[in-house]
């Protein structure tokens, strides 16, 4: 009898634990970069931009658009490439580190334009 006894409480206890919902871990993303564009940027051509800033270091082909990445000692810059006709053109530009008031930083863009030239 104490064993039965002792059975039904144990389940009782696992049946209480297991009926808890676990809680779900917190996912903390980071800030969204801050909107604006570089001036001059926005609307160049794929062949433009190549000749602004040379080979890109990697490209990446998404639906139509594409990544282009470029490689400083410093920092990297980011160009989203979109449909736009028969080619494609810049739509957005960032950077990391990012700048402090858009998504791109002057001076990291700045930089690889030099190292072109």
């Amino acid at each position: 009898m104490i064993r039965s006894v002792l059975a039904i409480g144990l389940c009782i206890a696992l049946g209480a634990c297991a009926s808890r919902p676990a809680s779900a871990p917190t996912l903390s993303l980071p800030p969204p970069p801050p909107t604006g564009e570089p001036a001059g940027l926005t609307g160049l051509s794929a062949d433009h931009l190549r000749g602004a800033f040379g080979v890109p270091a990697f490209t990446r082909k998404e639906s139509g658009s594409e990544m282009w990445r470029y490689d400083g000692a410093n920092c990297r810059a980011f160009f989203f490439l979109y449909p736009n006709g028969t080619g494609q053109i810049v739509r957005h530009v960032e950077t990391l580190p990012r700048g402090k008031d858009i998504a791109a930083d002057v001076s990291c863009l700045d930089a690889l334009r030099a190292r072109r030239s």
